[in-house]
């Protein structure tokens, strides 16, 4: 690919294998992670912001953004908006990603932090009134509400659920992670058109009420789970909801870093727990594909950080295959020379069995 528009840097059908996940059928993870803002929050915004100019609400030099996120809705929206000239304030709280606050700023976007919790314990609703003291106080601030917004379901209807069918027409089970739910309803919907006898499982943290199913508790990582039911949530639309305790997402991010070499992020802890605990149901003919909606980058100064776990989960990071530090293990592949001549000829037709000749 050649393009000068960052916003053409999406990359929709990029699968990574868990071989022997499960004892039974073929698991993959759709890696989102890859597109230019680091998450696959970049299609819901930008079909959340297409709606708005085709309903001529916005326009460059004057209008603002604003919009609560933990930060990936955010870093995509702060990087549209720089592309079309808007305003973007970005409402947020202690649990976001450290780098995606810097993101954020890198691309021209506003932090507004909230601090105090609201009833739930959680924040999204402290974000939202300050959403809306932020909207009162000037008129030409625009909230895009992602969590009532029907082109956040639009985004993954169209392009999500269409990429997966695509490469993987059999698809029998499917693990979505889930908090303004737009991922998971926009596959329902569309899943429910073409591909309807898979099961959707959508994943939540515990204490998490996005479908409102559990009491509401205190949350620490980002990226999944809510606080408060998104007005698009329709628990109709999915065969499970499951619950995962915060301790067993951050124990899969681990167990797939140390035994597969992928730095995942929070959301997909999640998912990987809901998958491994299901393993037993799978059968032989069995296809699993669970969304990773991010990866690990964005977490370097929470999630894999030695200090930050030992305070947020202490001991965790001392438990039997669950360690913050690297070093020689098994080889996680053959040897370099077989990678390389899998790829086949290189680009000037030379041979690339032997790079250390190629060399010399």
């Amino acid at each position: 690919m050649i393009t000068a528009n960052p916003l053409d840097l999406r990359f929709p059908e990029v699968f990574f294998e868990l071989t022997d996940f499960a004892p039974v059928g073929r698991t993959l993870l759709k890696l989102e992670g890859f597109n230019i803002t680091g998450s696959i929050k970049l299609k819901s915004a930008l079909f959340m912001v297409d709606l708005l100019e085709q309903e001529g609400r916005l326009f460059p030099n004057r209008s603002t953004i604003v919009e609560s996120s933990s930060g990936n809705l955010g870093v995509a929206l702060a990087l549209i908006c720089r592309m079309r000239g808007y305003g973007f304030i970005c409402v947020t709280d202690p649990n976001a990603s450290p780098a995606n606050l810097r993101a954020i700023r890198a691309y021209g976007g506003r932090i507004e932090p909230v601090t105090e919790k609201d009833p739930q314990g959680g924040y999204l609703q402290t974000r939202l009134d300050l959403v809306r003291d932020l909207l009162a106080e000037r008129p030409e601030r625009i909230w895009l509400n992602q969590y009532a917004n029907q082109a956040n379901v639009e985004a993954h209807a169209r392009w999500t659920a269409e990429e997966i069918l695509r490469a993987v027409p059999d698809v029998s089970h499917l693990y979505v992670g889930t908090g303004t739910t737009g991922t998971m309803m926009g596959i329902a919907r569309r899943f429910a058109e073409l591909a309807p006898k898979t099961e959707l499982v959508a994943v939540e943290p515990e204490g998490s009420v996005t479908f409102g199913t559990g009491p509401p508790a205190r949350r620490i990582l980002p990226g999944v789970g809510t606080s408060r039911r998104p007005e698009i949530a329709d628990a109709d639309r999915v065969h499970r909801i499951v619950h995962v305790a915060e301790a067993d997402a951050v124990r899969r991010c681990y167990e797939v870093l140390n035994d597969r070499g992928l730095l995942v992020g929070c959301s997909t802890g999640h998912v990987l727990h809901a998958m491994a605990e299901d393993a037993e149901i799978f059968s032989e003919g069995s296809v699993i594909v669970g969304v990773s909606a991010d990866l690990g980058d964005k977490y370097l100064d929470t999630l894999y950080d030695e200090d930050w776990l030992a305070d947020h989960f202490p001991g965790l990071g001392d438990g039997p295959g669950t360690t913050t530090r690297g070093g020689p293990g098994a080889p996680l592949c053959g040897p370099l020379r077989e990678v390389l001549a899998e790829r086949g000829p290189d680009p000037l037709g030379r041979a690339v069995t032997d790079p250390v000749a190629r060399m010399e």
